[in-house]
């Protein structure tokens, strides 16, 4: 037994509501469940409930054990000051506010019927680990109310997408292309190089990208530069030498700090995600388009996206994968695959976050670009994709991930729609 299910049962009234008697057969009318808290503090505020003849509004906290109140330190808490019933369990002690006045207790296992016992039983009780509670259930669940819940689902995911938006705002005061060049920098180095990526992009200035992205050969060699590429000596590369050069010409102007930090990986990728060509395919994006932020915010879907992104790597790397070693020839388009992991991580999380600063409501047009966005492919996707369910978009595939993530994982059924209908189902 668990706490969600005594809210589950309250917030959505699955109890017996006529003649209900306190723990000392007090008559006990509910007139208003209240709202739901998932906060500090009691479970539902604002709750209205008639208690023998007097009417009482107030909070209502809830427990397994009555005696969970003293456990938990309420008593001496001034947040539980204005509790009018305590909703438990099992009645195991009697309760007294701070002024030592007995708050009415009311034992919920007593007004619920078995089938909705039954029912949370085979959510939660299995003989056997599984990735999910409701593996057997959940491909059979109404379409309507599964689509539904998929895209609060992704929307949930795409707001904790903007904590950083936020973050970095605040960090370079409303900077907003600063901002989106960080970000862009972060997730074009993308899980093993993201973070090196990201401290780089904090030491650029967009003053100055402004100043030199026009010049593709100097915005190259700032990255490299920062990025600790260009330390070596490597005699007869034009291109090296040309960024060598470029670098500390740019560094003494705008004095450019390289102090030592973690260089970019190369190790474990491929050749197509190996820092040399994604700095590069990011100093070509950046020289092709002078006003790169106003095109993505102004986009209205994924195909206008893919053509701001249509770039490739300097012509050195279509037969170089690292300085003065040549290889054979290698296309250095941005994959389309890579622009999707764009559009997910960095183009809607700012896209939405502007949107709000400006007061306008763009979660019609979120939705067609992220609907014209390919679905990921991972562990848990194929997992699920084995439950009967299908992930023709982006929106699916991380409502999924946000679905798995934050209430499977955490057995926060109740709190899912999924969880609901079952709990819902007729015997």
């Amino acid at each position: 037994m668990r706490e969600d299910l005594l809210h589950f049962i309250w917030k959505y009234k699955k109890l017996q509501l006529e003649n209900l008697l306190g723990s000392k057969n007090e008559s006990i009318h509910i007139l208003d469940v209240g709202s739901h808290n998932y906060l500090s503090g009691p479970d539902f505020f604002n709750a209205k409930i008639q208690i023998d003849e007097q009417l009482w509004a107030g909070t209502v906290e809830m427990h397994i054990k009555s005696s969970d109140w003293y456990a938990h330190n309420h008593e001496i808490d001034p947040n539980y000051h204005n509790v009018i019933l305590h909703v438990v369990w099992e009645d195991d002690c009697d309760v007294f506010r701070s002024d030592n006045t007995a708050i009415p207790t009311l034992v919920l296992k007593d007004y619920i019927s078995s089938s909705i016992l039954l029912e949370y039983q085979k959510l939660f009780y299995h003989n056997e680990r599984s990735l999910i509670n409701c593996r057997n259930e959940i491909g059979n669940i109404d379409d309507f109310i599964l689509q539904n819940w998929l895209e609060v689902l992704y929307f949930e995911r795409l707001e904790k997408k903007t904590d950083l938006v936020a973050q970095l705002l605040l960090e370079y005061n409303n900077d907003w292309e600063q901002v989106f060049f960080i970000l862009l920098f972060k997730n074009f180095g993308l899980k093993i190089n993201g973070e090196t990526f990201f401290e780089i992009a904090k030491r650029i200035q967009y003053p100055m990208v402004r100043k030199i992205q026009g010049n593709t050969l100097q915005l190259e060699s700032v990255l490299y530069g920062l990025a600790g590429l260009l330390e070596d000596d490597i005699v007869g590369d034009d291109y090296y030498e040309k960024l060598k050069s470029e670098f500390h010409f740019l560094k003494a102007k705008y004095g450019l700090v390289d102090r030592p930090m973690k260089k970019p990986e190369f190790f474990k990728l491929r050749p197509s995600n190996f820092p040399t060509i994604r700095l590069s395919q990011l100093a070509n994006l950046y020289s092709l388009h002078q006003n790169i932020f106003s095109k993505v915010i102004g986009v209205k879907s994924a195909g206008e996206i893919y053509k701001v992104f249509k770039v490739t790597a300097s012509d050195y790397w279509d037969n170089h994968y690292t300085f003065g070693k040549i290889s054979r020839k290698y296309g250095t388009k941005l994959s389309r695959k890579f622009v999707d992991l764009l559009i997910i991580n960095t183009i809607l999380p700012i896209k939405l976050s502007y949107a709000k600063h400006m007061g306008r409501d763009v979660n019609e047009e979120i939705i067609n670009i992220i609907s014209g966005t390919s679905s990921e492919s991972n562990t848990v996707i194929s997992k699920f994709e084995m439950l009967k369910l299908h992930f023709p978009s982006a929106k699916e595939s991380q409502a999924v991930l946000q679905l798995y993530n934050e209430y499977c994982t955490k057995n926060k059924c109740l709190q899912c729609a999924v969880g609901h209908q079952l709990l819902n189902r007729k015997p």
